[in-house]
């Protein structure tokens, strides 16, 4: 498995569209500083603390991908309207709890489309989930690997990776090529894993680093770079794009999946994540690169921002 952490810098050793501005790193994290790591959610989330979870947070990871564009995917669960990720989380629980074996993989290899669609909806539906053909694929994939390779069982995935978040990520990546989030720049191979390291994340997170997420070297595991944490790292002035790049985005134009200037977007996120982590520490606040991605992530929320970069792919 190709390290996250080298690809990035390989990446921003070589970048020509994307900058990091370290004199603003350490504004963002005054700013940051008193601002809480938000709990695990358990509304949006299925959590009954057994090995059904740690299903279920498998299929939420491996449709955790692009929820735009306009007009958005919303569904309504609960008579609360959702968009994007919390949407996903919930359908997925509600259909758990109405009985769908989502958490069976032998039914996940052969899941009709039909039922996908049906289980995708919620109470009602506003608008259609794009990629969905990729969505139905990715399920059949899962299934069908998972009980190949691990007797459909999560826990055997999970065991195999010896309480190791890296050696789980490898194993994710070695069997489900719909998480080999890798992409070919300058020449050379580099990987930023970003659905195989954030169900490892979700698993330490969820189960509070024991059973199922205990994982000695959480610590290992980088940022997961997506749309969100650029588009705020940007806003803090942390990322500086070229004006092509930085007009390209602004319009709502779409990036190509693999150009190099999407992945030096992606690149500069882990790298000034790190940057912004370092600081923190200086100050006296540790935190675990996904602890700030999270906060990050949930930060972005609630902030006026211009627009994220467009990029259509199953990675995130």
């Amino acid at each position: 498995m190709i390290d996250v952490r080298e690809s990035a810098h390989y990446v921003m050793n070589h970048a020509a569209s994307v900058e990091i501005n370290a004199n603003a790193v350490p504004g963002l994290a005054a700013e940051l500083l008193p601002i809480p790591v938000p709990d695990w959610d358990c509304v949006y989330h299925y959590c009954d603390g057994t090995v059904r979870t740690a299903a279920y947070l498998f299929v939420v990871d491996s449709l955790n991908f692009c929820f735009f564009p306009v007009p958005r995917w919303q569904v309504v669960v609960n008579d609360e309207q959702l968009s994007g990720y919390f949407a996903l989380t919930a359908v997925l629980k509600q259909a758990l709890l109405a009985g769908r074996p989502i958490d069976d993989f032998r039914y996940l290899a052969t899941v009709p489309a039909a039922e996908v669609k049906e289980i995708l909806h919620g109470e009602v539906r506003i608008g259609e989930i794009p990629l969905f053909a990729d969505r139905v694929a990715i399920l059949h994939e899962i299934g069908t690997q998972m009980t190949a390779r691990y007797d459909g069982r999560p826990d055997n995935l999970i065991a195999a990776a010896d309480n190791s978040a890296l050696q789980l990520v490898e194993l994710i990546v070695e069997a489900f090529p719909s998480f080999r989030d890798e992409a070919d720049y300058n020449g050379k191979r580099v990987g930023f894993y970003k659905r195989a390291q954030i169900l490892a994340g979700d698993l330490y997170a969820c189960f509070s680093g024991r059973s199922y997420g205990a994982f000695h070297d959480i610590a290992r595991l980088t940022a997961f770079a997506d749309y969100k944490l650029p588009q705020l790292l940007r806003a803090a002035g942390v990322l500086h794009y070229s004006d092509t790049l930085a007009a390209t985005v602004d319009n709502e134009e779409w990036i190509a999946a693999g150009s190099r200037e999407e992945i030096e977007i992606r690149a500069a996120t882990i790298v000034a994540i790190e940057l912004v982590r370092d600081a923190l520490a200086r100050r006296g606040r540790r935190l675990l690169s996904l602890e700030l991605d999270w906060l990050l992530w949930h930060a972005s929320q609630h902030r006026k921002m211009a627009p994220h970069h467009r990029t259509r792919t199953t990675f995130y």
